[in-house]
């Protein structure tokens, strides 16, 4: 995850939330990689993606923000390049045939930015496909969160968040010199694993939301947001109520 001022643990992230990359399977057959492409796997993670584009035959460089992130990436695959970086700010020396990007772009504000830098790393004619939270994202749990936050008279950072909708980021694109080839939001609500699947959501993705609340009242904050959220949330286990973007676009000047 490229994700400045979010901190993040790798380990409970390929534990309990491989859901996260299992579901960019299909977005890295959207990519369709070819034998010899140079992909850029932009917010790569662990890695597990990235290693499918390789696996694919592609040439694939992985970057993210987060060293404990790519520390783990490393470790797993230690035949693929892994460059820590900002996805607002990065540049390499070679261009790309593509710009891959999974579940990372809801985190990086401006958007602008990010686009402008997809669009300086490839090659006239690449494509850029990615994939993130599009709007109405997570709205049950961030109701949650407000919730809870209130009974305990706190006020919740939940507006880092970037959830936009089809014709704004297709907009966004054009602007930055990609035209937007194929775009859907959907919905896909998800399973989350275990009793305190919830809880552990807030933990890895949230973190921002408990730095916000006092450490001896953090327990108390988390109960308050299952019981808020289990109405709309709880059907035989936990769900989160995720709303997606996918995208493919190509530069064309």
């Amino acid at each position: 995850m490229n994700t400045p001022g979010q901190r993040w643990d790798a380990g409970l992230y390929d534990g309990k939330h491989a859901f996260v990359w299992r579901h960019g399977a299909s977005l890295v057959e959207l990519l369709a990689p070819r034998p010899g492409e140079r992909v850029l796997d932009l917010g790569c993670g662990t890695g597990h993606l990235t290693a499918a584009i390789v696996q694919a035959g592609a040439v694939a460089v992985g970057l993210d923000h987060s060293a404990e992130m790519l520390g783990q990436a490393r470790s797993a695959y230690p035949h693929i390049e892994f460059v820590q970086g900002d996805a607002r700010e990065f540049a390499f020396a070679e261009p790309f045939d593509a710009v891959f990007s999974n579940a990372t772009l809801h985190w990086v504000r401006p958007p602008e930015a990010v686009a402008r830098r997809v669009r300086d790393a490839l090659k006239p004619g690449g494509r850029f496909v990615a994939e993130f939270g599009g709007a109405g994202n997570v709205r049950a749990v961030i109701d949650a969160l407000r919730s809870a936050a209130g009974r305990l008279g706190l006020e919740p950072n939940v507006t880092d968040w970037y959830y936009p909708g089809v014709g704004e980021y297709a907009t966004l694109l054009e602007k930055a010199g990609l035209e937007a080839r194929f775009a859907t939001l959907f919905d896909r609500p998800t399973p989350l694993e275990g009793e305190g699947g919830l809880r552990d959501w807030v933990r890895m993705f949230a973190g921002s939301v408990l730095d916000g609340v006092p450490a001896g009242q953090r327990d108390e904050f988390l109960r308050a947001v299952e019981d808020a959220a289990r109405p709309a949330l709880f059907r035989d286990g936990w769900f989160a109520d995720y709303r997606r973007l996918r995208v493919v676009a190509v530069r064309v000047w």
